[in-house]
């Protein structure tokens, strides 16, 4: 799960994780109200939404007066911000965040990652503050530092000196820069985070460090445990079809390709993307119905899928071990006949039940194309979506 930035700074402020102070606003005099209470005399208005490079695509300005408070808010609320982050099509922005200014003296990068390589929580940082970090990955290698960090001891002083060193930092610098991951690496843990960015990680001429930016990212299966960060959800930025998956505990990713697959489990899933990919198609999203799905949940998957306008054909790819395939069968059936199928449907099924499952299908009356295997029903999905172009 993604917040904002206004919501990410909150919580890392909570763990003594230095930000400048702003104040949210959803409307142009609210965003008014909140810079006269910080004082000025220099104000930063961010657009906010879950994208990043806001400032090249015209959501970030700094301003010197309130008026321009004012006017800037009001240009930016209820444009739609295109970003290399957000595709052609946009964000429409809400919600405004009117920081402080800040003595910037240098940008640095820090975050904080759910490393699986090595299993650990892992400390990246940069010289190269401000720039998307998979640029300076793929231009300047050698300027990023990790810091790999063991659980038994959790992360250490010298752990952050060591970076503070790398980045160049010298004098109180180095005192503050350690005390600020001390703090990030708390709240990582604590908040059951998957990911911590600060990009910039300000130092300010003062020696001191500050998140001028900051975007976290959360495990959703630890969300039970932090009730105040799941309250955070913002439904505005989260597609509408995962959001319903999420209601009926269904594993949904939309893709952008043509091709939607319902498959249990995700080792499955992902093998069924491929081999669509293999036969020269995309699939247009990952979805695990799971191995206790019952038809109710079966037939709002399939919805959700048909409810995909780039959706040409549909694969399902069922082993039954726990789910029986005649559940599946029935599912596919009740959904097919409520949403009006009129998309290629290619149903491969295996397991528990298999044998019902296809003499449910066989008997709907619907014009269900069965496989025998998984590279059959792949080549027979896109032979059959590719025909129908």
């Amino acid at each position: 799960m993604n917040i904002h930035e206004y919501q990410a700074k909150s919580l890392l402020a909570k763990y003594g994780v230095a930000v400048p102070r702003g104040g949210v606003a959803f409307t142009a005099e609210e965003a008014v109200t909140v810079a006269k209470q910080l004082g000025g005399p220099v104000w930063v208005v961010k657009a906010q939404i879950h994208a990043g490079g806001r400032g090249k695509g015209g959501g970030v300005k700094v301003v010197k007066s309130v008026d321009d408070v004012a006017a800037q808010s009001k240009a930016i609320l209820g444009m739609t911000l295109v970003t290399h982050q957000t595709g052609p099509e946009g964000k429409l922005v809400k919600r405004l965040y009117i920081e402080e200014g800040c003595d910037i003296k240098r940008e640095l990068y820090l975050s904080f990652l759910v490393d699986r390589a090595t299993s650990r929580i892992t400390v990246m940082a940069s010289t190269e503050g401000g720039m998307e970090i998979e640029e300076v990955a793929a231009s300047h290698p050698e300027k990023i530092l990790k810091v790999a960090i063991d659980p038994a001891t959790g992360m250490q002083p010298h752990h952050a000196r060591s970076i503070a060193f790398g980045l160049g930092l010298e004098g109180k610098q180095i005192a503050s820069a350690t005390k600020f991951m001390l703090a990030m690496y708390e709240a990582f843990t604590a908040l059951d985070a998957s990911i911590v960015e600060i990009n910039p990680l300000v130092v300010t001429g003062a020696g001191e460090m500050i998140a001028l930016d900051a975007k976290m990212n959360f495990d959703d299966n630890a969300l039970y445990r932090h009730k105040d960060v799941e309250d955070m959800r913002d439904p505005d930025e989260e597609d509408a079809s995962e959001l319903e998956a999420a209601k009926w505990s269904l594993n949904y990713v939309k893709l952008d390709g043509e091709i939607g697959c319902m498959v249990n489990g995700a080792g499955l899933a992902m093998a069924t993307m491929d081999i669509i990919k293999l036969y020269g198609s995309e699939p247009a999203n990952f979805l695990d119905v799971g191995g206790g799905a019952t038809k109710e949940r079966v037939t709002a998957a399939f919805k959700i899928i048909l409810g995909d306008k780039n959706v040409k054909g549909i694969l399902v790819n069922i082993f039954g071990g726990i789910m029986r395939c005649d559940i599946i069968a029935e599912g596919v059936v009740a959904a097919a006949r409520e949403v009006k199928l009129a998309v290629p449907l290619v149903v491969r099924l295996e397991g528990t039940n298999v044998d019902l499952g296809k003499k449910i299908m066989a008997e709907s009356g619907l014009p269900i194309i069965s496989a025998d295997n998984l590279a059959d029903a792949a080549e027979k999905v896109v032979k059959a979506v590719k025909g129908a172009k």
